[in-house]
């Protein structure tokens, strides 16, 4: 049936449709999106030693990935609107599944090749599948935003553990092979969505351009820009280098310290499906806040913690208060920039994977140069600072008309 000839109640009902399947797609990317985007973190202790990387070089693997889904980043927002969101998704999923099938077949250098692959298709994926879900969510953006990255959170979670499971039988490149299996799975099924199932334009013509001029010189988009960059980099700061800590420590066994992530980001998993809830009685700006100042809690616990206690507490506070941030962040840019919000996104999100490679990397070099670790976390920790300031301003005090 042509568009033309729905009525205006089919044409309700096929739009109720497709957003339910277009958000099903989104949630089914987000699971391998989730652990090949924390990888790093709980395989860099066994390629430190793979490689003889010290603090310093291993932090190099992460502006490999980072670098490379930021370009992927600056370039989806052309290609969602040349393609559409689904086509961005696939293509990120098939670029994550040939880097990470031959992440570990070949040298260091063909190694961090790789690394910048699916680093780019996570660039080129995670976009497309927050703005998709956004926009067939309109009235639920905050909400439906954190379940989708609860999702991601799952295959966060599952990541450290699959890891420690795989390197004890020496079988990481078959861990790969079968996440990188399962995103060609799902790029199949979103390329076989029937012809029913229809997504939103990106606006690209003239006239919608006319209608969505972005105005630059508005400071809700300068205090966006430093949110996106500030909390990828925060989020990885501990993430990416939780593990190495827990082993620097010398007060647990090897694999115990590889699911110590698992910490981390079951809370973020958990704190995002308890958000929805939350947001029915507090606004999302204050939940944000109350996150930030939680994972500045447990930063500083790990930063003195000692054993396998502290270092749980602290990695499982400091993921609790990350949570429902970078949901609220996307969500506010899509309230704020209202038809813009796909153009300004391309940008917002290209200074969040710069921000996602240089903390971590930061991270190092302070850990190189101070011997510790420790030194490393003091990083992430001013990063949530930072952004609990940010967050002080009014947010409803600007309309999305006043930014777009």
């Amino acid at each position: 049936m042509d568009a033309d000839d729905l009525t205006p109640a089919s044409e309700l009902r096929q739009r109720l449709t497709s957003a339910k399947a277009l958000t099903v797609a989104a949630h089914a990317a987000f699971l391998p999106i989730g652990v090949a985007t924390v990888l790093l973190g709980p395989m860099l202790p066994a390629l430190s030693e793979h490689w003889s990387l010290d603090y310093s070089q291993a932090g190099l693997l992460f502006p490999a990935q980072y670098v490379a889904s930021t370009v992927a980043v600056s370039l989806s927002g052309a290609l969602m609107a040349w393609r559409g969101y689904r086509f961005a998704m696939n293509a990120g999923l098939l670029l994550m599944a040939a880097g990470l099938g031959l992440l570990l077949s070949g040298s260091r250098l063909q190694g961090m090749i790789c690394i910048a692959a699916y680093g780019a298709g996570i660039g080129l994926a995670v976009p497309a599948a927050n703005l998709l879900v956004a926009e067939v969510n309109p009235a639920r953006q905050s909400a439906a935003l954190n379940l989708l990255n609860f999702s991601w959170s799952v295959g966060a979670v599952a990541c450290p553990f699959l890891v420690s499971a795989f390197t004890r039988g020496h079988r990481l490149s078959l861990l790969l092979w079968i996440v990188g299996g399962a995103s060609l799975l799902v790029a199949a099924g979103i390329a076989a969505m029937p012809s029913s199932i229809v997504e939103p334009v990106v606006a690209q013509d003239a006239e919608t351009k006319s209608r969505s001029v972005i105005d630059w010189q508005n400071r809700a988009l300068l205090i966006l820009a430093l949110l996106f960059t500030f909390y990828v980099g925060t989020e990885n700061g501990v993430g990416f280098w939780v593990a190495s800590y827990a082993k620097s420590l010398g007060s647990m066994t090897a694999s115990m310290s590889l699911i110590i992530p698992s910490f981390f980001y079951a809370a973020i998993m958990l704190g995002r499906w308890l958000a929805p809830v939350l947001l029915r009685s507090i606004s999302d700006v204050r939940l944000a806040q109350a996150g930030l100042l939680i994972s500045c809690a447990g930063i500083v616990c790990l930063m003195y913690a000692r054993a396998l206690p502290g270092v749980g507490t602290g990695a499982a506070l400091a993921g609790l208060g990350f949570s429902s941030v970078y949901p609220i962040i996307i969500s506010l840019l899509s309230r704020k920039c209202g038809s813009a919000a796909s153009r300004v996104g391309s940008l917002m999100f290209t200074l969040a994977y710069l921000g996602g490679g240089f903390f971590p990397w930061l991270a190092g070099v302070a850990s190189k140069h101070t011997g510790t670790l420790k030194v490393g976390l003091a990083v992430p920790l001013a990063g949530s600072v930072l952004m609990y300031a940010l967050f002080q301003r009014e947010w409803q005090a600007e309309s999305a008309e006043r930014v777009a």
